[in-house]
């Protein structure tokens, strides 16, 4: 969809920006790597919540050609692969905090953590009394004072029905507590919408199906693909037979570049990317 949309949009221009990409290098900082090694995140989400607008460089299809035409070894040499992982990168830690966000709000509120914490306490005492009692039960039994254990045993039994109270209202809060209580709400740990546990079948499938959602889910799949030994590691600076940056365009390597060629893979949340997918059970 947004491939044909550029072509009508360079039709309606008269072919402007093709003849214009088609003059750019494939090194041209104006050019997307992303669009050339793989897919440019801004083609994912068009339409959906998620849109992140129309790329700011140029998407074209006869540089895509021609570095796919590419030896391997000329494509190690360019380094855009460490673009595009970076790229992706950006967008799924971006993606990751939103979830986290998201997640704390389904949180219990301060009130309910102190309800759930004094339930808790209460239960725990009266877990006390009853074992205590229990065995008070059995000595007074073993003495032979009938009645004083019948009564601490009346006593046992009181406490028992408090406990199982207190245990309801305990479950009761749990499953009533916090903006997801009615609705049973979750996060989508791939693309981090709100998923109800009452919703059927049919409504699961139009979110895991959904454009949104396929899109997050292939952004992570790229950045899993990407060569293991490429995480972590500094980008390759950009030369061609010796020749150094003259040989590529005299594109700068640097930040001023446009793509920051110094840049170091940090992984996702806790040092390394670890790919989401569909809660289990749903």
């Amino acid at each position: 969809m947004a491939a044909e949309q550029r072509k009508l949009l360079e039709q309606l221009m008269g072919g402007g920006m093709a003849s214009r990409s088609a003059q750019l290098p494939l090194t041209d900082p104006k050019v997307c790597r992303s669009y050339l090694v793989g897919t440019c995140p801004h083609d994912l989400f068009t339409n959906t919540k998620a849109d992140l607008g129309p790329c700011p460089r140029v998407h074209s299809e006869a540089l895509k050609a021609e570095y796919e035409n590419l030896s391997e070894a000329e494509k190690k040499k360019y380094g855009f692969e460490y673009d595009y992982m970076r790229d992706l990168q950006n967008r799924i830690e971006a993606c990751n905090r939103n979830i986290d966000t998201l997640q704390r709000r389904l949180e219990k509120t301060p009130d309910e953590v102190r309800q759930t914490n004094a339930l808790l306490k209460a239960i725990s005492d009266l877990g006390s009394t009853i074992a205590n009692g229990l065995l008070e039960v059995e000595i007074l039994a073993e003495s032979g004072e009938v009645a004083r254990a019948y009564d601490e045993y009346y006593k046992v039994r009181h406490a028992q029905a408090a406990k199982a109270e207190r245990e309801r209202e305990l479950k009761a809060l749990s499953e009533t507590s916090g903006p997801s209580g009615h609705q049973k709400l979750q996060v989508c740990d791939v693309c981090g919408a709100y998923l109800s546990r009452l919703d059927n079948d049919r409504r699961l499938a139009d979110h895991f199906f959904g454009k949104m959602h396929l899109g997050f889910a292939q952004m992570r799949k790229a950045y899993d693909a990407l060569p293991k030994e490429m995480k972590g590691r500094q980008r390759p600076p950009m030369s061609m037979g010796g020749g150094g940056d003259e040989d590529m365009g005299g594109v700068p390597t640097g930040p001023a570049g446009g793509y920051g060629d110094g840049w170091k893979g940090r992984g996702s949340r806790s040092g390394g990317f670890r790919p989401r997918g569909p809660r289990r059970g749903w």
